[in-house]
């Protein structure tokens, strides 16, 4: 019989094959990067199977094993942290816990307006709200781990049911020495010129496909394409002078411009 697996190390698996970089998991893990690797080389050891393809340090994807562990493990891990939340509720005198889904950069009205809502049905609801990154978001809906979730444009999925819930402007990030950062008025003509920083298309393929729509239809052929998925790497890059970003999250104010 194989000795039980701590939900600590399957909830390391699960962030890394999601990071496939040990300095983010680890940051998102609140551990250090050495820590971070000695559980997953300890896993892969005590039963006999690789989770990761690595090449010299660096995590170059999941192996066939690693996925089905991933799979299984998130699941795992929700339902441990639903078994808490759910005590916790019931200890405070609640029937229900709603558990709702947002990035970092959702707009605060939006989240006191689900607060505000008061069900006749379940007059005991608990309303719990829980921070992901965009891409971690359809998925944690879809495994249970969350009831509904605030996404910029989802992609299509006949297990989601999606519902416009706002709009909101697409942002570009500039160098601050860039002619854009001085205008009233911000187009995407302004910055063909530029090699763009892009949302990879699996993270939100409606974000990215509509910028490239548009771009083709104003006859703009970027330079390059480079993929990130999170605006702060997207920052980064804008800072190390690798070209312009296109996010559909704001961030640091002082180079950031509304398209």
């Amino acid at each position: 019989m194989f000795p039980l697996v701590e939900i600590r190390h399957l909830n390391a698996v699960v962030v890394l094959a999601e990071e496939l970089n040990f300095t983010r998991a680890a940051q998102r893990l609140h551990i250090s990067q050495p820590a971070l690797s000695k559980q997953i080389t300890d896993l892969e050891a005590q039963y006999d199977f690789q989770l990761f393809l690595r090449e010299k340090g660096r995590v170059l994807d999941l192996t066939d094993a690693g996925r089905a562990f991933v799979a299984d493990a998130r699941v795992a891990v929700f339902r441990a942290e639903r078994a808490v939340h759910s005590a916790r509720a019931a200890s405070e005198g609640y029937d229900r816990v709603l558990i709702v889904g947002h990035s970092s950069h959702a707009d605060q009205a939006w989240l006191s307006a689900i607060l505000a809502i008061r069900l006749p049905s379940y007059p005991r609801l608990k309303i719990r709200f829980a921070t992901r990154f965009g891409s971690e978001l359809v998925r944690g809906v879809l495994t249970g781990e969350l009831n509904l979730a605030l996404v910029t444009a989802p992609s299509p999925d006949p297990a989601i049911t999606a519902v416009p819930f706002a709009s909101a402007p697409v942002y570009a990030a500039l160098p601050l020495e860039h002619l854009g950062v001085h205008k009233k008025e911000l187009f995407l003509q302004d910055l063909s010129r530029d090699e763009w920083i892009l949302c990879v298309r699996d993270a939100s393929p409606m974000v990215h496909d509509a910028i490239m729509e548009t771009a083709r239809a104003q006859s703009i052929a970027p330079k390059d394409a480079h993929g990130i998925h999170t605006a702060d790497q997207a920052i980064y890059l804008v800072s190390e002078h690798v070209g312009v970003a296109i996010i559909a999250e704001p961030t640091t104010p002082k180079t950031v411009r509304a398209l």
